[in-house]
């Protein structure tokens, strides 16, 4: 597993540019709920006998399951960037078991995910770069967790990590324009 600062150093080399970051703080967010959304409206129960002398059945959705492994995986990156994308996904679980019950649900889904997107590639028009996923599909998990340390990042936390971010994005960013002839 590559550390934290190889993963949001590969995600800054192609988000170095302000307007690009500042239009990632929209449309991450809108995927990111669109996401939330579309895999809440799979549910499924698990019934567990004699707990307590009681039979327990617990309510899941498919977004649950996903975002738990999904904050494994944070917190095997970083803990203290964990702590705050814990309680991003927890917002966005809340916030779809809001919405469960409104019709046409699966619609605003899509809705937020293609203006998401189409925000996402306004962005990448400024920095004059691809996507971080184009080249490899672990930077979707990646996407959000940069936005949470820009985030930490402007509050003033972990500067060290930001150091070594951001002298590694700038270095993978020289190679990238070299290999590819870009200016």
């Amino acid at each position: 597993m590559k550390s934290i600062e190889e993963q949001l150093a590969r995600y800054k080399s192609v988000h170095l540019n302000q307007k690009n970051i500042n239009t990632h703080f929209v449309g991450v967010p809108l995927i990111v709920l669109a996401v939330t959304l579309m895999l809440s409206t799979i549910a499924f129960e698990i019934t567990l006998d004699d707990v307590f002398s009681a039979q327990v059945t617990l309510h899941y959705t498919l977004a649950m399951a996903i975002f738990s492994v999904v904050a494994i995986y944070y917190i095997f990156l970083h803990r203290l960037l964990a702590l705050g994308m814990l309680i991003y996904i927890l917002i966005n679980l809340f916030i779809a078991q809001l919405l469960s019950g409104t019709a046409g649900l699966i619609y605003i889904a899509l809705g937020l995910f293609v203006v998401g997107w189409i925000i996402q590639f306004i962005g990448h028009y400024y920095e004059k770069a691809k996507p971080a996923f184009v080249d490899d599909l672990s930077q979707f998990l990646i996407g959000p967790l940069f936005l949470m340390a820009e985030v930490y990042f402007m509050l003033g936390l972990e500067p060290v990590l930001k150091a070594r971010v951001t002298s590694l994005a700038v270095e993978k960013r020289k190679a990238l324009e070299k290999r590819t002839g870009a200016i």
